[in-house]
Formats: structure tokens, sequence, C-alpha cells
């Protein structure tokens, strides 16, 4: 469903990008949860009435149901913008004076089946991605790549080393991408005008996390009660290079190198990403290293039902970080 035009069109668009399975669709469904947990005064409201029911619908599967979102199996458009808390006045003089408007983040997402960006070959051991040529779904996501300026992409490490395909579904979009942006003359400088927030995903998992530690990747926050571990932005990328290395195929090394081929350095930004988190003992209320999967396996429940609260990583900021680095391109051009 199309936003009403008399609403006027987000001032951002995000899109999102990644394989099959590799978390889109339970991101989205994390934003809402992720939100109000961090308490920095940040909201998510919809823009039309398909985007608040997703959310309604899709947190109450977290919360209420325990249970993974169903991935995308059409195109699916959302429209929402996060508000934050308006700024403060300060000092003598300001003290009976209104607060500024607080500042929002427009995005627009385009959430779509991850075979559509499919190269067409068959991965070792795994699914055949779908090749879409022609598909005039597979046209609107390139569209939608085309104008945004902001990308959420997806990379799944526990899907790369049993498939090992996501440079099959990220190579050939890119250039298709590289292609309309040089006949529509914003390829001048050999990169693509767009940032990109790569989120490796399911860092809950034992084999992400336990990576993470062994190259001493760790770090806490200071603010977080649940001392919950975390890999710290500078270090994302390197858990993402190590990562790589247990591709399937062996050709996972060829995403970093694309993204640093096609994107600006400073344009780039890694996230190491869970949407429910670590388990947390209510009683104890610390991260346990010798309990801590919120995930059950299959042979306790087939339909991989959450098993504790969800405490969402890094959900938030790769969307924040892009719109707030879009916003300040803007407001240098005098874009209002």
């Amino acid at each position: 469903m199309q936003p009403d035009p008399s609403r006027g069109r987000p001032d951002h668009d995000i899109a999102m990008w990644g394989a099959p399975g590799s978390g889109k669709t339970t991101l989205l469904a994390a934003l809402y949860i992720a939100l109000t947990k961090s308490g920095n005064g940040w909201k998510i409201v919809g823009s039309d009435p398909a985007s608040s029911d997703y959310l309604v619908e899709r947190t109450k599967d977290l919360l209420q149901g325990k249970v993974f979102p169903e991935a995308s199996m059409a195109l699916e458009r959302y429209h929402w913008s996060l508000i934050g808390p308006p700024p403060r006045k300060t000092g003598f003089w300001n003290r009976k004076a209104k607060p500024g408007q607080p500042p929002r983040i427009g995005i627009g997402m385009i959430d779509a089946p991850g075979g559509l960006f499919g190269a067409g070959q068959r991965p070792a051991g795994g699914p055949s991605p779908q090749d879409g040529s022609g598909d005039p779904r597979r046209q609107e996501l390139l569209d939608n790549l085309e104008h945004s300026r902001g990308i959420v992409f997806l990379f799944d490490p526990i899907r790369e080393f049993t498939y090992g395909d996501a440079f099959d579904h990220m190579y050939p979009p890119l250039t298709r991408l590289a292609e309309r942006m040089l006949a529509a003359g914003e390829f001048t400088d050999g990169k693509l005008p767009h940032h990109i927030a790569v989120c490796v995903t399911k860092f809950d998992d034992p084999r992400v996390l336990e990576t993470a530690e062994a190259r001493g990747l760790l770090t806490t926050d200071d603010d977080d009660p649940y001392r919950l571990p975390r890999v710290a932005g500078d270090d994302a990328r390197e858990l993402f290079h190590e990562l790589c290395q247990v591709s399937a195929t062996g050709s996972a090394d060829m995403v970093l190198e694309t993204l640093d081929q096609y994107f600006h350095p400073d344009r780039i930004r890694f996230f190491a990403t869970s949407s429910i988190g670590f388990y947390v003992d209510r009683r104890a209320r610390r991260f346990d290293w010798d309990d801590f999967q919120n995930m059950l396996p299959e042979e306790v429940d087939e339909d991989s039902r959450i098993r504790g609260q969800l405490h969402p990583i890094n959900v938030v900021e790769p969307l924040l970080w892009l719109g707030q680095r879009l916003a300040a391109i803007r407001s240098a051009k005098g874009v209002s």
C-alpha cells in the first residue's frame, strides 16, 4: 500500500538488502522493542495504516507469541518516522522558553524476498536463488536502491557457513545499481553516493559470539545493567572479516572487497546485530556465559520459539546512523 501523497514523502529512503533468511523481517519487527528498551526518547510512528499494522502485529508475534515473523514472500513497503526527544532550552534566559522541535528521521523501506536479489546460481548444497530477470518486482527493488541514499545490508554468517551465497545475492543488483547511477551522472568519482550500514546478524548465536570473544572484540556498555556483550563499531568490521573465513563457497571475502570497491570508506559502517539478544535470567539479571542462548533449538521446539525476554542489540543504531548522516548531507546542501 502506497502512502497518502498528501502526507508528504519521507525525507530519507532506506532500503533493506540481504539473502533469504538473513533477518530482514525480524530486524524490522524488533524496531519498536529496541526503541522502547533504549530509553533514549526516540519513538517510531507509522506513516500509513499498513506500516502501523506491521509494527503492531510483528511486535505481538515477538513479545507474546515468542515466534519469529515469517519471511517476506512479496514486496512490502513501509513508511515510518523516527522521532527523537525535543531539544531542551538551557540557560537563565531560556527557562520559560518552549522546547524546540524534536528531530525527525523519515524512513521509507521496501522489504522483499531475499531470493529476488539472487544471481541465479545454485550455491553448494543449498537452494537455488531466483534469477528474477525481467521480474517487475526486481525492477522495483532496483528503483528503490537507486532512489535511496541509505542501505541496510544484512549478512547472515550462519547461512554463509551453510550455503555461502551472500556474494551471489549482492553482486548482481550492485552492478545494475552502479549502471543506473553512472547513467544518471552520480558515479562521477567512481563510488556510489549511498551510505551503507552492514549488519552482521545473529550475534546471539554461540558461533558468532565465540568468534568475537576469541578475537578479543567484545566489550560492554557501562550503562547496560545486564552487562550484555557487544562489539564496538570499530571492531565490527574485523568480526565481519573473521566470519567471512567460514564461507561454504569461500566467496564471502568478495563481499567485503566489493563494498570497499563501490562505496566511500567513510560511508560504510559495520554493526554486530541481534534482533532477540541474549537470554537473561530474571532473578540474576546479568549476562551469564553458561546460559545465554535466547532461541530454543529446533529439537526442543520446531518453530524455533524465543526463550526469554528480548534484548535487541544494534537494531536501532544502524537506522539512526543512516538517518543522521543523510540529514547532515541535506543540511549541508541547504535542503530543509
